[in-house]
C-alpha cells in the first residue's frame, strides 16, 4: 500500500567565496577583546605599576598604611619588610607588598596646617 520513500538532499550549499566572511564573524569577538583590554586589564597594569613604583621609592620618615588599616612612620627598610612606627615606642614590620599610600584625606588630619 505506502511505499517507502526517501528524501534526497539537494546540492549542498557552496561555502562563502574569499576568506573575509569567515573574518566578519570574528569581529564582534576582537571588539569584544578590545573593549576588556581598555576597559580591565590596562588600568589594572597601570594601577599595579604605581604600587611596584610606590614600594620601590619608600623612605624613612614616609607617612604610610598597611593593607590592614594601619597607620605609621615607616623607621626601618629591608628588601622584603618594613619597620612601622604606630604609636610612641611602639614598633612592627611588616611584608612591604602590605604597604600602602596614606589616603590624601588621611594625610591633610595627619598633618594640620600650621596658623600663623
Amino acid at each position: 500500500m505506502f511505499g517507502v520513500a526517501f528524501a534526497q538532499g539537494g546540492a549542498a550549499a557552496a561555502p562563502a567565496a574569499g576568506g573575509f566572511a569567515s573574518f566578519g564573524q570574528f569581529i564582534p569577538l576582537i571588539l569584544i577583546f578590545v573593549v576588556f583590554y581598555f576597559l580591565l586589564i590596562r588600568p589594572q597594569q597601570k594601577k599595579a605599576q604605581e604600587q611596584q613604583d610606590f614600594l620601590s621609592n619608600l623612605q624613612k620618615g614616609d607617612k604610610v598604611m598597611t593593607g590592614g588599616g594601619v597607620h605609621g612612620t615607616i623607621t626601618g627598610l629591608t628588601d622584603t619588610a618594613v619597620t612601622l612606627e604606630i604609636a610612641d615606642n611602639v614598633r612592627i614590620k611588616v611584608q612591604r607588598g602590605y604597604i600602602l599610600p596614606m589616603p590624601p584625606a588621611e594625610e591633610k588630619q595627619a598633618a594640620p596646617a600650621k596658623k600663623g
